[in-house]
Order: C-alpha cells, then structure tokens, then sequence
C-alpha cells in the first residue's frame, strides 16, 4: 500500500455497479453500446473489416473441424488438433488481427506474415474465453499479404490438448484517401499567420550529417498512447480510455501498458476504472498516482463496457517499479480506501514542494467545452491537507469560474518560492495554496486561449543558480476561437494560433508583461518537451480547428482539427529575441498527431512520440486511433556523448554534496549537470517537466572528479524522482534516475483523511 498510515480506510468494496442516468456524453450513442454483452476483444473498428471462419478467402489444409454457436463470430468457429495442419488468408491492407478461443485443451501456434516467423501464440487458458484477439500485427505496407497459421503439435506442461481455433480475421485497409497524408494546405490567416507543413523529406534518402536531426518509427503501444509517462530506465508507463485496444487482459482489452523503452515490447496492466483524460505525477516517494476520469462507459460514452468501475473520483497507485522486469508491476485501485474528495474530468495534477500532490480543476463529469454546470473550481491534494480550514475537501478556486468555458487541464507548474503558477483560457495567476490566495497575472495577449479545447502548451523554463533560480513560463499555441460560440459555429479549419508567449513572474517581469513570438507555424494541441541541453522541442498538433471529437462543423472524420503539423520546431530559449526557432535539419513525419497525442524526453536522450486518437473508440479511419510510436535524435545522439561513471548514488538530499566520476572528452569547458522531471505528459499538459542546473565544482585536476550539490529546497525542485544528465558543451549523457530528497511520502494529515471518507461517497457520480 502507499503508507502504513492509510491503513484506517474503510475496507468497504462497492461489488455492483449502478448506472447514471446521465444520457451519452457528447451526444455519441454506437449501436448496441446500451446492451450489456460478454467482455471480448472482437470488435471491427471502422475503416477495417472482418473476415469469418467460413469465408470462402480462407484457405485451411489437415484436419480441421467446425463448431456452432452463438457466442462465435457469425456463429462458427473451424478448429483443429493436427500436427502441421495450418490456415491460410491473404489479404490486402495494413494491420491484421486473428481472433479465436483460448482454454485448458489449446496448444501452441506458429504464426508466418508473408512467410517469416512473426510469433509463437500460446493459446492456452485454465477456463475457455471465447472471441479473443490471439495475434495482431499493423503498419504492413499498404500491399498483399499473407498470414499463415500453424499448429505446432506442442502445448505448455498445465495443457490438455493441442487444439487451435480460428473464428474470424479482421484486417485494417489501406488508407482509402492518399490525399489525407499529404502537406496540409494553408487555411486562412486570423490574427497570426499560418504556414502550410513544409513537403515530406525522404528519411531515407541520404545518411544524416552530425548536424541533422533523425526520425525512426519503431514500436507500437498496444493500448492508445492518451497519458505517457517514463517510470525507469527502460520502461514507460502507457494509460488511455476504455476502448477496443489490441492489448489484451483478463479476455478484454487492456487500457494501460509498460512499454519496454529498449526492446519495444508492451505490457498490460490492469486497470480497474475508467482512466479516460485522468491526470497523473509521482509523488515524493516515487509512487506515481493518476487520477480522475469517467464513470462507467456503457450507456454513458457508448463506446465500450469492460466491466470498468467509475474513475471521476479515483487514485490510481503505481508504485515504484525500477526492475527490467515488470511481470510484478501494477496499478492498484480500491475506491473506499483511496479517492478524490470530487469528481473530476479532465484535471491537472503537478507535484508541489512538499512532495505531495495539488489536483486542478476539470469537470464533475464529461461533455465538451466546460460549463458553469459542470466546472469543478477547486483544488484538493493529495493526501489530504487541511487549508483555509476545509479539512481535506476541495477548496474553492474563483479564477476557475472566471476562466470558463475553455479552462479544462490548466496549464500549471510549481514555482521556486513554493507556490504555482496557473493559466487557464487567457489568464493567469499565482497562487499561495498554503495561504489560499490568488494573485492575477497580465491577460495572455491577443485573445489566444491555451487550455483546453482551444489547448496550448507550457512550459516553466530552465531554472539555475545562474540565474537565481527566477521562474520564467512559456505559453505556445491555442486558439482565438470564442469559446461562448455553440460547436456548430466552430470549424475544423478555424486557424490555430502560432503565438508563444513568454512572462518572467518577478514584480519586474509581471509589470513588463508577456513577451509575445511566433512559431514558424500554428499549432493547436502541441506538445513542447524539455531537452538536457536547455532546448525545447516542439511537435504534434494541428494548424486548424480545436481539440476534441465529434462536435464541430467540417469533421475530418470525427476529429474537431485538420491539417496536421508533421514538422517539429526547436526553440532556444536563451536565443536573442526573433532568433529562438529553428526547424533547419528536422525530419518530417508522415504519421499525423492530433487529439491525444503524447511526447517526452527518454532516459537516452531521444523524444518518444506517440498517440493521436480523435475518436470515441479505435478507428482506422482518418484520423484513426495511432498506436506506432516515433524517436527523434538530435544531433547529439549521434555525438561522442560524455557519461558518469559507477557509483551514482540513489539519492541526493536537498543542498547534499557527492561526488561523481565522470568521462568526457578532455576538451570540454561547459561542462553542467542538469536534473529533470521528465514529467506526465497528457492533453498537451506538461505540469511536472522540469530542468534544474545543480551547482558543480571539480573535485580534482583531473576533471574525472565532480563534486554535485542537490537543489536547495524542495521550491526548486519538488521531492521526487528525477533524471541526472552530464551535460558537456552542449551533449548530453544518458540519464540516470536518482530520488532528490529523503524519498518519504508526502506527510499525511489523518485528520483530514478521515473527514474526506466522512464527507463523500464512494463513486458517487454512479448512485447521483
């Protein structure tokens, strides 16, 4: 459990589940979503389509056999016993998915794409599941293929048999319209200018120089990427929605995964609730918790019903999980136990000074743009605190009435004197959370909204001594978009905004105001991740429209932004003004990164890029549900990279002096040791990115000695885990992961723990 403290919760259970009479967010209703049904992983998203075992295209060779049922695909399976007895199905498209039984008698299958051994599928089970998705393999080329199926003859020692099922085939099709990958055309100029994505470079026309950037596509997700965060050196942690993911558990899709950083692999996780547009971050002792999201599906979002429990209240538990091996790695959720005070949709979460956890806003419950309604203004922590005598329950925010409509995921970030900087819609503030007070902040200039669904980005920027650790946040993208108007007022092609926006919150800075630049291009909903050397890199988005599905005018299949971004931009911060961006040397993508898509610094040093899902579920349809995963290097990686030598400690204390060996090119003269928060990146939210520069002075003549002092306080840099990269002029190492502090948990008030059980109920937006 998280704290030996906790241990006075109720261990009170909700076994049932009762349906809120709320009709389907969004409008959205899917036929047959409202009746209940057995939890399988068959579905056919749109934009692909099915094959049943029957069908005249599937060839079978050896003995094979036919069973009839009405819990099959179109009532039949074909099955077979026989050594070497196989099936095969050639198809055109880009991804297939096999579905079939699995239980006590199943055996081992050999799986060939195109005749290559593609996996070993152990199909056995101690109880039989019906319509599972057995084998899946997408982003073939858009060509004829093959896949054969054998059976081995082999099972594993608990099987009884060496039985293998087909029941049917579902295959992804190639892309209908060719002209949806193209270079996006330039929509209409709005208060900024609005440049057109630039034409595709060739990847793999020519070796990169040390100076170009490089793009690799490798991996895939097995769950959509919604949430994404790097929890150890060789694992991050994926979370989405409820919805028909191709990662299986338990006989049903999965919602969250660990994805293996080095070997690309993924695994399931097993989520309780519904995580859908939750908020995340680690806490002081490493636990990470993610918090928030839907009630139940069925009837409510009408995309699927996996027998998830309510999530607008819940507190999901990662704890720490530093091993390779994650086979004992999982989230664990008991709603009596541990919850939020309120429901909430769509909040921000960041990490404060004391190593707890300060929950922002979001909605009582789902729908579009936020509403008087259904806003929730309010703070709680996490655990509990007592403030301003509320003792543990949410504390009333008035700048999040004022900020409404579009103030869902405020951008926000824990500042150096210990209190946190806000911005929702076009304002921001800084609030005292110890004391309770707000302090407002010069309007974000010329009407651009950055939160939510006109969603922007932000960022605190690099903090050092150096600079007497003075906060400075930059704000890029958004929209000019009214948020009073109703969504059928509102186009996909309404331009994005290409505005950053840059405050130094010092009396000084605040008197000056925003200093407003202008990306080379618009972007709604990018993402803008932190690099050890100081540098911003900013990806994904679209140059029109707004977040979300399903509501406005001009839908690009059901997504409320077109004209995606397939270019990334650098930005340095330290640059003179009209010098900071650069796209010189960027690779372009061909993958578009619109709704739900994710980015963040890896442990390596390359940016993992992943996600895009404007959908109510899994669609292959533009723009369909994403799950390949992309790495940009920059010119670093391919640099000779400095490193730190044995002996790192675990953990650093606040102001603690340790030495560190250290190699590097003999050369150098910058030489800097930097800590990071690589953050919990969702919603184009980076509350928890962080780039500290530690003080360092050599420990001898040699310059293989250094000696490293921890930030000063836990203003600088909240208690936590963090990453150490050995900067060198200007080339990083590779991370490694320490714990700054004492890695205690956060304190407990018990106090305010009991009187949250006292004052609310478990679930209840289920029983309201």
């Amino acid at each position: 459990m998280l704290w030996p403290s906790l241990s006075f919760y109720s261990l009170v259970i909700a076994t049932s589940i009762v349906q809120a009479a709320d009709p389907a967010w969004n409008g959205h209703t899917t036929p047959g979503a409202t009746t209940p049904a057995p939890f399988t992983p068959y579905y056919v998203p749109p934009g692909a389509r099915s094959y049943d075992s029957s069908s005249p295209l599937i060839q079978y060779s050896g003995d094979w056999g036919e069973s009839f049922s009405s819990g099959y695909v179109q009532g039949s399976v074909r099955k077979t016993s026989a050594v070497n007895a196989y099936v095969s199905f050639t198809f055109t498209g880009t991804g297939v998915e096999w579905f079939g039984n699995m239980g006590a008698k199943n055996g081992i299958a050999e799986v060939f794409l195109d005749g290559k051994l593609a996996q070993r599928i152990d199909g056995w089970n101690p109880s039989p599941m019906r319509q599972q998705r057995l084998f899946w393999a997408f982003d073939l080329a858009p060509t004829k293929h093959t896949i054969k199926i054998v059976n081995s003859g082999t099972h594993r020692n608990q099987a009884a048999g060496t039985s293998m099922v087909i029941d049917a085939f579902v295959v992804t099709d190639s892309p209908a319209d060719e002209t949806l990958l193209a270079a996006p055309p330039s929509p209409p100029s709005q208060n900024f200018a609005v440049s057109s994505s630039p034409p595709y470079q060739d990847l793999a026309a020519s070796a990169p120089s040390s100076e170009q950037w490089t793009l690799e596509q490798t991996g895939s997700t097995g769950v959509h990427a919604m949430q994404l965060a790097v929890i150890s050196d060789t694992h991050a942690i994926i979370i989405d929605k409820v919805e028909h993911n191709p990662l299986t558990i338990s006989g049903h899709p999965a919602w969250g995964a660990l994805y293996n950083l080095n070997t690309h692999s993924v695994k399931p996780l097993n989520m309780q609730s519904n995580s859908f547009c939750a908020g995340g971050t680690f806490l002081g002792n490493g636990t990470l918790i993610n918090v928030g999201g839907n009630p139940v599906v069925e009837g409510i979002t009408a995309a699927a019903d996996f027998g998830d429990v309510d999530g607008l209240q819940a507190v999901r538990i990662f704890e720490p999980c530093n091993s390779e091996d994650v086979d004992n790695c999982d989230i664990y959720e008991n709603h009596s136990r541990i919850r939020m005070a309120s429901p909430r949709w769509y909040n921000t979460v960041l990490r404060i000074s004391d190593g707890s956890a300060m929950i922002v806003g979001g909605s009582k419950k789902g729908g579009w743009i936020n509403n008087g309604t259904t806003n929730n203004p309010t703070v709680e922590y996490f655990p509990p605190k007592n403030i301003a005598g509320i003792n543990g329950l949410p504390i009333h925010l008035p700048f999040l009435v004022d900020t409404l409509n579009s103030n869902l995921f405020p951008i926000a970030f824990s500042l150096p004197d210990g209190k946190v900087f806000m911005a929702a819609n076009r304002d921001a503030m800084i609030y005292d959370w110890q004391g309770n007070v707000e302090r407002r902040l010069p309007r974000i200039p010329n009407g651009v909204r950055v939160t939510y669904p006109m969603t922007g980005t932000g960022l605190l920027l690099p903090l050092s001594a150096a600079n007497d650790y003075t906060a400075e946040i930059l704000l890029c993208g958004g929209s000019t978009v009214d948020d009073t108007m109703a969504d059928y007022q509102i186009s996909s092609q309404d331009p994005a905004s290409n505005q950053c926006a840059r405050l130094v919150l010092t009396d000084n800075g605040i008197a000056q105001g925003w200093q407003v630049e202008q990306m080379p291009q618009a972007r709604v909903m990018p993402d803008a991740v932190l690099l050890p050397d100081g540098k911003i890199l900013i990806v994904n988005g679209g140059a029109t429209g707004i977040s979300g599905y399903g509501n406005v005018k001009d839908q690009i299949g059901a997504s409320n932004a077109d004209n995606p971004v397939f270019t990334p931009v650098l930005y340095d911060p330290s640059a003179p003004s009209g010098q900071r961006f650069s796209s010189s040397g960027m690779p372009t993508s061909d993958i578009p990164r619109l709704y739900h898509s994710v980015a963040t610094l890896t442990p390596s040093g390359k940016v993992m890029i992943a996600g895009s899902n404007p959908n109510l579920d899994r669609s292959e349809v533009a723009y369909g549900t994403e799950y390949r995963v992309e790495w940009i290097s920059p010119p670093y990686m391919s640099a000779g990279r400095p490193s730190f030598g044995d002996g790192i400690p675990k953990k650093i204390g606040f102001g603690q002096t340790v030495k560190m060996q250290v190699q590097m090119p003999a050369s150098a003269s910058d030489v800097k040791v930097v800590l990071m928060d690589l953050g919990y990146v969702t919603h184009a939210t980076h509350a928890n990115s962080r780039h500290v520069t530690l003080g360092t002075s050599w420990s001898s003549d040699e310059k293989s000695s250094l000696s490293v002092v921890g930030p000063p306080n836990g203003n600088i840099y909240p208690p936590g885990p963090g990453w150490l990269y050995l900067v060198v002029d200007g080339v990083p190492s590779t991370g490694v992961k320490v714990m700054i502090g004492n890695g205690d948990s956060p304190p407990v008030d018990r106090e305010a723990l009991r009187n949250l059980l006292a004052q609310t109920q478990v679930d209840q937006n289920e029983h309201s």
